[in-house]
């Protein structure tokens, strides 16, 4: 380490700060579910998902490798290229986490990298087969393996206990679900703790510190594992609010179903090299495991937010790396000015969190009444009406009519309606598309 220069000392922090944001910007994704079902405390479940992150970045370096020696080529790479990425990483990372959307944080990593070598040396810097095999192809098809996985994972496991006492069986569900999500938190660390570790191998391949195709050192593992660890401690409540109870109302079974899938096509990923979004992958379990269940819905319009986060993420992250890029080939003066833009933006999108704060005490509140509410608060769509007056509810006796039910779907058929508007006369319920 004694060949490490005062810019890429800053790179290496940087990585690690956008390695933290990549822990509380994914907490979600393993816990999202585990909390909105109560199988287990806020405070508790990030805690556990941590220790896992930290765990799961010592299991392998595939991913890493693909990214320190895959994407762009390092040949004429310059180590202000790489700080020039980051930042865009971690300005989109910060945006997408104040306005509540798991957006992909290694989509923005990739569009980050991207744009700023191309703005250093010209689309010839960018190897494309290695781009569209394993980031674009993964991008599309993570989502849709992994719900159509929990989509049948869920009816299956509702076939399985359709003549079991719901209550009797829930509290295994939770317990598999609290395993499943182990299992989800694991797999994040192998998958997305790796992606910090080759942008530093690779940071330190452009400062000749090491050889090209050089494995990460130990003490890289140890620094990004660490750093994502903190990150997921710190909980992305905002996120994990939108996962839990913005998509779909999840039951234990279902929230067994759809993080045993996402963890599934996250390990099977790593193993493979692909550097797939995490965020797509158990988003789109919790998709197919809210369909899986008969009178189940998905919040479309929730979704389809988070669809558009996705298609921008990448271009997005490309253009602010692109412009940091342009800034720092200014020389020291232009990496000055963008480091100083990088801390500027971070406090200006903390200070607009603090308006409305979501914390493990309101997340899985219905509504939050200081604030703008990021789910719940649309009108009843006719799609979910639509779902609720054909598919009948899960096993189990029917809500009376006008009586209070812990089933969205019961809920809904059994909530009376206004005679003027038309809408569900429950507000505070969450609403759907």
């Amino acid at each position: 380490m004694e060949h490490i220069t005062l810019l890429l000392g800053i790179v290496i922090v940087t990585a690690l700060v956008f390695d933290f944001t990549n822990g509380f910007h994914d907490t979600a994704n393993a816990m999202a579910t585990t909390i909105s079902t109560g199988a287990l405390k806020p405070k508790t479940a990030v805690a556990m998902s941590a220790v896992l992150n930290l765990v799961g970045a010592f299991l392998s370096v595939e991913v890493a490798k693909t990214i320190s020696g895959g994407i762009v080529n390092e040949d004429g790479l310059k180590t202000e290229v790489i700080f020039a990425a980051l930042v865009g990483a971690i300005l989109w990372n910060l945006l997408t986490w104040l306005v509540g959307l798991p957006s992909s944080s290694s989509h923005a990593l990739f569009g980050g990298l991207i744009g700023a070598a191309v703005m250093s040396m010209g689309w010839s810097s960018i190897n494309g087969g290695t781009v569209v095999t394993k980031v674009l192809i993964p991008a599309l098809a993570a989502p849709l393996v992994a719900g159509l996985a929990a989509t049948l994972a869920t009816r299956l496991t509702y076939r399985i206990g359709r003549n079991t006492d719901t209550r009797a069986t829930a509290k295994g569900y939770r317990a598999g679900q609290i395993a499943s999500a182990g299992l989800v938190s694991l797999a994040h660390g192998t998958n997305d703790a790796q992606k910090t570790m080759g942008i530093i191998t690779l940071a330190l391949v452009t400062g000749g510190v090491l050889n090209p195709g050089a494995n990460p050192p130990m003490w890289v593992i140890v620094s990004a594992g660490v750093a994502i660890a903190l990150g997921t401690y710190l909980g992305g409540w905002r996120i994990i609010r939108t996962m839990g109870k913005g998509l779909t109302d999840l039951q234990p079974q279902q929230g067994f179903a759809a993080q045993t899938s996402a963890a599934t096509v996250i390990l099977a990923s790593s193993h493979l090299g692909f550097s797939l979004s995490t965020t797509q992958s158990c988003s789109g379990a919790v998709m197919g495991a809210g369909l899986g269940r008969k009178g189940g819905v998905v919040r479309w319009s929730t979704a389809t937010r988070m669809f558009v986060a996705w298609g921008l993420t990448l271009p997005a992250a490309g253009l602010v790396g692109a412009g940091a890029e342009f800034l720092t080939k200014q020389g020291p003066w232009g990496i000055a000015v963008t480091a100083a833009l990088l801390i500027a933006g971070s406090a200006v999108i903390w200070a607009l969190s603090r308006r409305n704060s979501v914390d493990h005490t309101n997340v899985t509140d219905d509504e939050i009444r200081h604030g703008h509410d990021t789910a719940g608060t649309e009108p009843v769509g006719v799609v979910t009406t639509a779902i609720a007056a054909v598919q009948p509810p899960p096993a189990g006796p029917l809500a009376a009519v006008g009586a209070p039910s812990d089933d969205p779907v019961k809920a809904t058929i059994a909530a009376p309606t206004s005679t003027t508007t038309g809408a569900m006369a429950d507000p505070a319920r969450p609403a759907t598309v």
